[in-house]
């Protein structure tokens, strides 16, 4: 008997799909809510902010954030080169619904505290 395969579409399904492909996973609305604090940062600033990634997860996520056009990518030639990322206008308009989440994050952390002790 022949196995049965379904497919995966890469076209979103609903707007809430559509959404979460953009900023869904475990480094992206990190990467945004650090750009939103810190307006321009370089590449080994935000690997260093974000200590768990490795260079290439940020490389990658980065890229596809700037694809997606929710970060600006600007290069400067020069020796040794220097990248630094900031936030597009589109990016920007996630910035309250981060915050929101953030806010929503610190409430549950601090309810989980309160149950332990």
């Amino acid at each position: 008997m022949a196995k049965m395969t379904r497919k995966c579409s890469d076209s979103p399904t609903c707007s809430v799909d559509y959404a979460f492909r953009r900023i869904g996973g475990k480094y992206k609305g990190r990467i945004l809510w650090s750009l939103n604090e810190h307006k321009i940062i370089r590449f080994g600033e935000l690997g260093r902010i974000l200590a768990d990634v490795t260079t290439k997860m940020l490389t990658q996520t980065l890229r596809e954030l700037e694809k997606d056009d929710l970060i600006i990518r600007k290069v400067y030639h020069q020796v040794p080169p220097m990248v630094e990322y900031s936030l597009s206008e589109t990016g920007l308009e996630l910035i309250p619904f981060i915050t929101y989440l953030k806010e929503w994050g610190d409430k549950k952390i601090e309810k989980g505290k309160n149950i332990i002790k």
